[in-house]
């Protein structure tokens, strides 16, 4: 048994890994922020010691897992390393444990933190499986056969794994502060491409993933027919999303899921073409994919009077318009009202367009002081350059919650990488 102890435990792929690292019964702590953090629930039913940034924290008997997001001057990375303690970065740990299990990466620019608790939650019930989801969710199985985890790409960190399969949903632009445009994302996905080693599944659907080269088989998953696995007879009812899916044109079997909109399909449709070539049972298939829950974070619903209250991590116009779309799908009957926080100003200032147009596809929009990060903690716009974009926008704050009062009947969606639940908080505090 080892101690192992995290640099930034409450960062989502961290608390994750420090779950899996906790179920294998190892001895695990770890500091941070005093602010809370929603994955810090998952943390404290497990007991597992928070504390305070302090190199103090820092002893010669453990092992030091460092956050992407903290410098190598911290003041707990700096005194581990001056002890001579064994430190890794997290994607550099992640990779080993990686290598110790066939291992199955999941990345793309959105939808990779949901594929991933689908698949999670459908293979598990097949092979003994260890899994990290991207919302905080981390399971360890000793002696595990398969490894599932969400593989990101910002700063190449996902250029550290050399899976056996590899899921990629898709290749957009996205942070800014990092790449220089959509080739330049290309090409970091083109290199990981090139690192895996038993197959590759991919949206057939992207054309980005259509010019994707690999080393190994390349299956394409998709609504359009080129696709070797495609979702046809698509059909939407008050329960969820029913669908039949044809392998190269023949009939595979016809599945429900729970969610709304053709990105949920895209997931779904992954998640069936490597279980396919897995050799899980099909009825084992349907049967997970229709009781899936969904991940924290991702369109988690709540009833709150005659409001429905959808908590969710939007944070790029691609992702904004969807989560609309699958609103306006499932509550067609209700009016759909917007609650942005834009995230960094960096990625603000490049997709400023885009978020106009995506939000636009609401019928009311409120928003919220950008929410700077770690690495940029001003820039050079504020949320009133977005507000003058979009007509009819109104500036939502803590003092003025209570003006979301009036939609009666309505969906509130409340979008944001950064403390946006902090805003929905506050409401539901307030009609209390």
């Amino acid at each position: 048994m080892a101690k192992y102890h995290f640099v930034g435990i409450k960062g989502t792929g961290m608390s994750a890994l420090a779950q899996i690292l906790y179920d294998m019964k190892h001895q695990v702590q770890g500091s941070d922020y005093d602010k809370r953090f929603f994955t810090q629930q998952a943390l404290e039913e497990k007991n597992i010691p928070l504390l305070p940034f302090d190199k103090n924290n820092i002893n010669k008997d453990e092992i030091v897992i460092a956050g992407n997001a903290f410098p190598d001057d911290h003041e707990e990375i700096k005194k581990a390393r001056e002890m001579g303690v064994p430190t890794y970065r997290y994607f550099d740990f992640l990779s080993h444990l990686a290598d110790t299990h066939t291992s199955v990466a999941i990345t793309g620019t959105h939808g990779k933190t949901s594929t991933t608790g689908l698949l999670a939650h459908v293979f598990s019930e097949f092979a003994s499986t260890s899994y990290l989801i991207g919302d905080g969710t981390g399971v360890g199985v000793e002696d595990s056969d398969y490894f599932i985890f969400e593989s990101c790409e910002y700063k190449r960190h996902f250029l550290a794994y050399k899976p056996d399969y590899c899921i990629i949903t898709n290749i957009e632009f996205d942070h800014s502060d990092y790449y220089k445009d959509i080739d330049d994302v290309f090409d970091a996905f083109q290199e990981m491409a090139l690192s895996v080693k038993k197959g590759i599944f991919a949206c057939g659907d992207d054309e980005k993933l259509q010019s994707i080269k690999s080393n190994v088989p390349i299956i394409y998953y998709g609504l359009n027919e080129e696709n070797d696995f495609q979702a046809r007879n698509i059909e939407t009812t008050s329960d969820g999303t029913h669908f039949d899916v044809f392998v190269r044109n023949d009939l595979y079997g016809h599945f429900k899921i729970p969610g709304f909109g053709n990105h949920n399909i895209l997931n779904t449709l992954a998640v069936i073409a490597f279980c396919h070539y897995q050799n899980v049972p099909v009825e084992l298939v349907k049967e997970r994919l229709a009781s899936f829950k969904g991940v924290k974070r991702r369109f988690a619903e709540k009833k709150l009077g005659n409001q429905i209250l959808i908590d969710d991590y939007a944070h790029h116009p691609t992702e904004i318009k969807v989560t609309i779309e699958a609103a306006r799908k499932k509550y067609p009957d209700k009016q759909i009202i917007a609650v942005f926080q834009p995230h960094t100003y960096s990625r603000t200032l490049t997709f400023l367009d885009g978020f106009v147009s995506s939000l636009k596809l609401a019928d009311q929009v409120y928003l919220c002081e950008i929410f700077g990060s770690a690495r940029e903690s001003n820039g050079k716009l504020t949320i009133h350059d977005l507000q003058n974009k979009i007509p009819g926008s109104i500036i939502l704050s803590l003092q003025n919650i209570d003006d979301l009062k009036q939609y009666e009947n309505s969906v509130l969606l409340f979008m944001g990488a950064g403390d946006i639940q902090k805003y929905q908080k506050a409401y539901e505090d307030s009609n209390r």
